[in-house]
């Protein structure tokens, strides 16, 4: 019987167990009547409830029954007490009935217990509520009988409530486990179906047993402090502490018990849970991991098989990278699931355990080996797939910037030079050496970086005819940029002939240019400076050498701007173009070279003509019997000399031009004069001696003296 089915009437507290003992041990059980008809059926239900609560070793040592009639009828009091001979006749070993204090004495004498003892069973006993401690200690009375024991039926109904209540989850749930841990035995792990699960909680259960146990605990720790030293079942007049009922002492036993049941039921239920969480978590990792393995030995590499070209331009390229990232990115959510699944098998590994375990560790490990294959294997493809991309990427600007620095090198080749120096042609030279190196340069990088995306192919293992046209591709494309290269070598060389043609000819033109300045130079140097004579035949004979090497150097000067003007010719011949030499420098080259000539040819004839005076003027001046004959030929030298210094150069143009300045010329002609004068001395000489030696022969003697400068008469015949 449970107190839920029966507790309205319980509530009403007809009777209760205060917990209080006889002097012979037995309970006590009180029966409070009111003023109001008692319902004896509703006390009898709460009878058998409270009777139902004592172990048999507890009810053998009987009852003592204590009827508070104080409030009620006696035809209630008697009733009652009859009903006990109905209910617990065998348990109840003395009745006490509280009578009232001047009210019951008539009419006990009508009706006496003590002779019904025999029929009863029990003994009854009539006594007034101040002399009840004669036969139970007042210690184990309520305050109602004058006692110290402190007795809260609401609070007893409602732990009497959370014990039972306790009592039966706790059986039902030791029922449930026992058969779900029995099931699960029998059943393998990775086939049996989902867990059952039982109707309670087990936490919640655990944690109402608890707080039980640990209420009884308390009450037994009151109990041992409120005692007192009266020792045995007495105690001391002072202890107000509620002393519970042997039979709740007990319940905690039966509730310790209990508590190690269920938790023993339910540690092997969490580690069936636990076993059959994790094989389902086992078998979840398989199924994920075979098909991440699926998707990625599947689809996942059929995406790569079925992109391997390399593009055949950047565009191409860059749109091929844009796609890869499209299945990387694809990938990177089965790689997500991989990293996940990972974390998984090792959280399922930490756990441990048994042989089962070990099983599943050894099932767990070869998964996660089989997934960190294929997931690194795939990866490898995309990471090698990625760096093919990227090696096109650079193959095809690489091959951009080549065909472009080809297209800048043909337009330069292709335009045509009209330089206007040197300089120009020497900086349009040296613009087109550094376009070529930069060809050069640049079909190097593309070789470099065709000779890297082949082999970064061929590590991809790509597809067998895919990548023997990337192969091809790649060769072609390093074979056109060849070609191409090829083409504007051979046309930079004819340029690069033509430009150093070209600087030859500027070259040429500016040194014949130079040579005609030299020539000019050496003309007014002629004109200028080279006027002296010498002073006797061997420094004019001196001064004639000079002159002729001078010549040498001016000839030599006007046939280097000769060959150089020819030079010229041939070039622009060559060149297919004109020049300015032809119609402006070899005239003049030639114009002063002929000026040249006059000078040179008029400075040679007087160096002669001082020459032959200063010989006649030396011989004449040495020898002491010079003849008149000499006398007169140092005359007619000197005559024809000066006659040529005072006369100027006649070019060929018709223009004339005298020898150095006025003084110049002066000095010379007086310095001529001077010697005359010598000769005319040595002539008046010869003639005093002449005078002084006899008579001349009368030819002689006719001849008049001629005075310097004149000239001589002419004694021929108008025939000769």
């Amino acid at each position: 019987m449970e107190a839920s089915g029966v507790i309205d009437v319980l509530h009403k507290k007809l009777a209760f167990l205060s917990g209080g003992k006889d002097r012979r041990s037995g309970l006590i059980l009180s029966i409070p009547l009111g003023a109001d008809q008692t319902n004896m059926e509703e006390l009898g239900d709460t009878l058998d409830y409270l009777l139902s609560i004592p172990s048999d070793k507890c009810k053998a040592r009987g009852f003592t029954v204590i009827v508070d009639g104080r409030r009620s009828q006696w035809n209630t009091v008697k009733t009652v007490v009859l009903m006990l001979q109905n209910v617990i006749p065998p348990e109840v070993s003395l009745v006490c009935v509280v009578k009232p204090d001047e009210f019951w004495d008539k009419k006990v004498t009508h009706f006496c217990f003590w002779k019904e003892k025999d029929r009863l069973g029990f003994e009854v006993i009539l006594v007034s509520a101040n002399k009840l401690t004669r036969y139970i200690e007042p210690s184990q009375l309520t305050d109602d009988f004058g006692g110290t024991l402190d007795y809260d039926h609401g609070d007893w109904l409602s732990k009497r409530q959370v014990f039972e209540k306790f009592t039966k989850e706790s059986t039902s749930l030791l029922d449930e486990l026992s058969v779900i841990n029995d099931g699960d035995k029998s059943a393998p792990l990775d086939k049996s179906p989902s867990l059952l699960l039982p109707s309670l909680d087990p936490e919640t259960v655990l944690q109402a047993g608890h707080e039980l146990l640990s209420e009884l605990q308390q009450r037994r720790f009151n109990v041992a402090e409120g005692a007192g030293p009266g020792g045995g079942g007495g105690g001391g007049q002072g202890a107000t502490t509620w002393r519970p009922m042997e039979e709740e002492l007990l319940a905690q036993p039966q509730v310790m018990k209990l508590l190690d049941s269920l938790r023993e039921k339910y540690t092997r239920y969490q580690e069936v849970c636990r076993q059959r969480n994790k094989r389902s978590q086992i078998h979840d990792v398989h199924a994920k991991v075979m098909q991440v393995v699926t998707w990625l030995q599947g689809p996942g590499a059929e995406l790569l098989k079925t992109h391997q070209a390399i593009g055949d331009s950047m565009r191409a390229a860059q749109a091929l990278q844009q796609k890869h990232e499209e299945i990387e990115s694809q990938h990177s959510e089965w790689f997500a699931v991989y990293v996940e699944l990972n974390q998984q098998i090792g959280v399922l590994l930490g756990g441990g355990g048994g042989d089962d375990d070990q099983e599943d560790a050894e099932e767990l490990k070869a998964l996660r080996q089989q997934l960190s294959d294929v997931c690194y294997q795939q990866a490898a493809l995309l990471e090698n797939r990625q760096n093919v991309l990227q090696a096109a990427h650079a193959f095809h600007a690489a091959t951009q910037e080549l065909s472009q620095q080809l297209d800048a090198l043909l337009g330069m080749l292709c335009a045509d030079v009209a330089p206007t120096d040197a300089a120009q042609i020497q900086h349009n030279l040296k613009v087109l050496e550094e376009k070529l190196q930069s060809v050069e340069a640049g079909l190097a990088t593309l070789r470099q970086k065709g000779a890297l995306l082949l082999e970064r192919s061929e590590d991809g293992d790509a597809a067998g005819e895919r990548g023997d046209d990337n192969a091809r591709h790649v060769h072609d494309v390093v074979d056109d940029m060849q070609m191409r290269k090829q083409r504007c070598e051979d046309m930079v060389d004819v340029r690069r002939l033509k430009m150093l043609q070209m600087v030859q000819l500027f070259k040429c033109e500016e040194d014949a240019l130079q040579a005609v300045d030299w020539l000019c130079e050496l003309l007014d140097a002629l004109l200028k400076t080279h006027v002296r004579f010498g002073e006797d035949a061997r420094q004019t004979q001196v001064l004639m050498d000079k002159h002729r090497k001078f010549v040498d150097v001016a000839q030599g000067t006007y046939d280097y701007g000769r060959q150089l003007l020819q030079a010229t010719v041939v070039l622009c011949q060559s060149l297919r173009c004109a020049t300015r030499s032809s119609g402006d420098t070899l005239p003049r080259l030639n114009r002063v070279w002929k000026q040249f000539g006059a000078g040179a040819d008029e400075r040679q004839r007087r160096l002669q003509l001082a020459l032959a005076f200063h010989r006649r003027a030396d011989a004449v001046l040495e020898d002491e019997h010079a003849e008149a004959e000499s006398l007169d030929e140092v005359d007619a030298s000197a005559k024809a000399l000066l006659d040529r210094l005072a006369a100027p150069v006649v070019f060929p143009d018709g223009s004339e031009q005298h020898f150095g300045g006025g003084g110049d010329s002066a000095a010379e002609s007086d310095f001529v004069r001077e010697r005359l004068l010598l000769v005319e001395e040595r002539r008046l000489r010869l003639q005093e001696a002449e005078a002084v030696a006899g008579p001349r022969p009368r030819e002689e003697a006719q001849r008049p003296l001629r005075v310097i400068g004149e000239e001589e008469p002419d004694e021929r015949t108008p025939d000769e």
